[in-house]
Formats: C-alpha cells, structure tokens, sequence
C-alpha cells in the first residue's frame, strides 16, 4: 500500500499544493494583515534584498501602472505569497510522504500539521498565532485522507485518488472562505500599504485605524474642528480640487504589511552622543502636550505631477523639548522605526521637527505609524519616519536606508506647483492644483495658456494657519491650492503651470525623474477645444 502511494506522486503534489494554500489562508485566519502573518517576513525579505536596479525600476516606473496604484509592491506582496505557499506545500509534501510510509491513517495529517506550525513559528516568532497554519493544512490533509478510503477499503484505486484530491480541492476553498471572514476581524481596519518612504480612523478619510483597543480620541477636539473649520474656509472653492486638508492621504512606507503596535508597549529611546539617554513611554510623551499642526509631506518618488501629495492636521509634541533634556552633543540623527527603517539627518533639521501621536482628531492610524511618527518640516516624505522607536544622535554622517539605494531624498523638498484639475463653463476655462515648497512656503503661481510664452499670476488660497486664527501666523510647512480662469481661446493649446517660493527662487524648467533626488520640472497639460 505504501509502494502504491509513492508510486502517485501527482495527486500528492497537488494535495500537498492545497495544504500550503490553506496554511497560508489559516495564517491569515489568526493573524490577519499583521506582521505575524506568514507571509509578511518573506514579503520585508524581499524587499530588503531585491536589487536596487529593481527597486528603483518598481518605484519610478511601476508606482502606477495600468490603473493601480502601487503596482511594483503588490508584485512584490503576490510574489512573496508565492514563494511562502510553495515553501509550505514542499514541507508537506514531504510530511505526506513520510507519514504514509507510517502506515497509519492519521500520521499524514499529523506530520502535515506539525511541520507547517514549526516553518510559520521559525518565519514569524508566534507559537500561539501560528497554529492557524497548522490548522488549515492539517484540514485538507484530513479531509483529502479520509475521502480517500470512504466506502473502500483500499486508498489506492483510481476512485479513491480522486476522491482525495476533490476532497483536498473542497477543504482548501472551505478553509479559504472561512479564514477570510475571520482575518479581515484579526486585521482590524488597517489596509495593505505602499511602499517607499517613510512614509484614518475607522470611518475616516483614508480607512486604516489604529490598532486596537487605541482608538481614544486624541487633542483638544474643540480646537481640532476651529482648526478644520478654518481651512475649509481658507479652501478655494473649486470642482474637483482637493481641499486644504486632505480626503485620501497618500500612504508610502518600506512594507507590504505594516506593524501593528499598541501604544501602551511603544517606547522611544534616545542614545548616542548625548549627555543624557532617555526613554519615553506614550503615556510620557503625550503628557508632554498636545500640540496641532497642519503638515504637508511629499513622497521623494513622487512624480511631477502626481498624487504622491498630501496635508492634514497633525497632534503631537515638538522634538524640541525631548532634545532640552538629553542634550545632543553631535551633528547628525539617525531615526529607527519599528519595521527595520532608518534615516539620517542633520540635528538642525529635528529641532524643528515634532512627535506626532495624532491625525485629524483621532490617534495616528496605523498606515500613517501608530503610535508615534516623526514630522520634520520641509524635508522629503522618506525622513518623516514611522512607527518611531529609537533616536539616535551621532557625531558624523552615515547613511540612511534610500541613501543606501542611490537615492539623495532627505534634504529639502523640491518647489512645485502641480495641474490637477481644469473645469469649463460659460465660454471659460478654470486650470488649479496645488503648490508646495516645504518651509520656503509658496509665494507665487504663474499660469501661461500659450505653451510658456506669456504668464499670468494664479490666484492662491490663504496660507493654512499655524495657531488660533488671531494668531495671523501661517503653518510653517503646508501647501496652498491656486487656481486660473481664463476665457476659452476655442482652440487646442498647452496650459503650463509654475510656482515661485518665499525666497524668489521660481520652480526649475528642466524636467529630472524622481530618482536620485525628486522630480523637477513645469507642468503642462495640452487642451482641446
């Protein structure tokens, strides 16, 4: 019996196959989109060791391709959901093929259930979560077995294959569904992310919360809706145009499934060349206060006019007075994240910065790196690091985790004006977008709708503000929107569009693609009739 089962190794490949698909389906059962998932290591794995030829090749070129946003990363979250199922369908492969040389009609599933437990448990470190791989393989094993002898006595006729494999077929699909339903709940509201630098509530803009048992409310809500209620008066009232604050912010970081942290095991610690280290907990660090800002933060792979992009109202604590107690004695800092990210920079460039623990009124959602994430004004979306954990000061410079990939994105942001919508009527044509040039702040918007031969000024929208509206100051790093009419020339021509800073320095004509160090260049956007 045993010779005659060796001897039909396309069904056990096919039913070993199944099992790996269901390991995989039962660990997302347990774990859900969570870095306990199996596939999650393999998928950072990839990330972290994948040529820096490819990576660039995925960002630049394939960040959007043919409607999808993100595309390099899912290619890389289904090929590490490739290669972790093939890992598990060979392990039980072999734990088939040893447990039916036991001659005992359980050892199969056994061997099977057991060695899928051991692989997920060496992949993600998690005992307890990983039995929902062992479970799922184990299932189709069993299933697949004893569908195998129903009604015979013999496991090795040509019905009795088929049975087994119609078995380990059913058993998969079944424990697919059913991890669906159960992983969505053990996700939580936190959704697949991209992936570049580093990079709502449930119900909010953007639908990826917290994690749970963090969903307080966090700030002073009463100021958070002056603050909300003041932009939306300072938003140009223009269709199709994103208001001041953000509906979908866009959400960029190093991995296919981001950690998923309580805030009451977060800590920050701050080493190095310092006089002092210290190390927070959250409950320190908010007590510190509860800050609000309007941030604007820009991804370095971001193209000329892309969508990469985005302003919302941040609480949070300056990292200024975090620095007041340690002292930093060097030059540079190198943040660490909880996810194995990293970046430097100089020390200037944090005293400004801020701990932000809070988005739009609610706690920090997990894509955007609940709990704590750095904001440093002005500066490329890759050193706003997040799920924070460690500040380290140094006395010379080294290099951060893009750096280390060719990429020169951590100083500051490059000047814009970006061409996102153009509506008609009455025998008019309204051209607006929004403008951005970190804390140089924008000045001025310049539209020609001769191809660049002649300009004329945009209008702008009020600078977001940076405290009470009797303040009269203005956020430090936030975009503004602006927007041209124009009377329709009733022909085809080209709409260019050009931004100057608060230092007059106008936005460089020469078009560079996002790698090394930002794209540059004049939008444009041809018109019909």
């Amino acid at each position: 019996m045993t010779s005659n089962r060796l001897q039909r190794v396309g069904p056990t490949s096919f039913v070993a196959f199944l099992a790996g698909v269901a390991a995989v389906a039962g660990s997302y059962a347990t774990a859900g989109f969570t870095p306990a998932f199996v596939v999650a290591p393999v998928a950072a794995f990839l990330t972290r060791t994948v040529p820096d030829a490819v990576l660039r090749f995925a960002i630049v070129t394939l960040g959007t391709f043919a409607g999808i946003d993100h595309f390099g990363q899912l290619l890389n979250l289904a090929l590490a959901t490739g290669l972790t199922t093939a890992l598990l369908a060979g392990v039980s492969f072999l734990a088939l093929v040893a447990g039916r040389r036991l001659d005992a009609r359980l050892a199969p599933v056994g061997l099977v259930g057991a060695s899928m437990w051991v692989v997920t448990v060496v992949l993600t470190g998690q005992l307890m979560l990983s039995l929902g791989a062992a479970v799922g393989g184990a299932v189709v094993v069993l299933v697949a077995e004893l569908a195998a002898v129903m009604g015979e006595p013999s496991a090795a006729t040509d019905s009795s294959v088929r049975r087994r494999v119609l078995g380990g077929v059913a058993s998969a699909f079944g424990v697919g569904i059913l991890s669906y339903l159960f992983g969505r709940s053990a996700s939580g509201p936190a959704a697949v992310t991209s992936s570049v630098d580093g990079s709502g509530t449930p119900g909010g803009p953007d639908g990826s919360g917290p994690s749970s048992n963090d969903s307080q409310s966090v700030g002073d809500s009463t100021v958070t809706q002056e603050y909300l209620a003041e932009a939306e008066r300072r938003t140009l009232d223009v269709d199709g145009l994103e208001g001041l604050v953000s509906d979908d912010f866009y959400q960029v970081d190093i991995n296919n499934i981001d950690p998923n942290l309580r805030a009451s095991d977060w800590t920050l610690s701050v080493t190095g060349s310092v006089e002092q280290e210290a190390t927070y907990t959250y409950d320190e660090l908010t007590a510190m206060g509860d800050e609000q800002r309007f941030v604007t933060l820009r991804c370095v792979s971001d193209k000329i006019n892309g969508t990469l992009m985005d302003t919302d109202l941040w609480t949070g604590v300056p990292i200024s007075r975090i620095l007041d107690e340690v002292n930093p004695q060097g030059a540079f800092v190198m943040l660490r994240a909880a996810d194995d990210y990293f970046e430097e920079f100089p020390v200037e460039a944090l005293e400004d910065g801020f701990l932000a623990y809070g988005k739009r009124g609610g706690p920090l959602p997990r894509a955007h790196g609940h709990p704590v994430r750095a904001l440093i004004p002005g500066h490329w979306g890759e050193i706003n690091v997040k799920w924070v954990t460690e500040m380290e000061i140094l006395d010379g410079p080294e290099k951060g985790f893009w750096e280390r990939r060719g990429w020169h994105g951590t100083g500051p942001v490059n000047t814009v004006a970006k061409l996102h919508t153009t509506n008609r009527r009455d025998g008019q044509i309204q051209a607006a977008g929004h403008a951005y040039a970190g804390t140089r702040g924008i000045e001025r918007v310049e539209v020609s709708i001769d191809g660049g031969e002649t300009w004329a000024d945009a209008t702008l929208s009020d600078r977001l503000p940076a405290g009470t509206d009797e303040s009269g100051e203005a956020a430090e790093d936030a975009w503004r929107q602006w927007e041209h009419t124009y009377e329709n020339p009733g022909r085809r021509h080209t709409v260019v569009v050009r931004a100057t800073d608060s230092t007059g320095t106008l936005q460089p004509r020469e078009e560079e693609s996002p790698f090394p160090s930002g794209a540059t260049g004049w939008v444009s956007k041809t018109i019909s009739p």
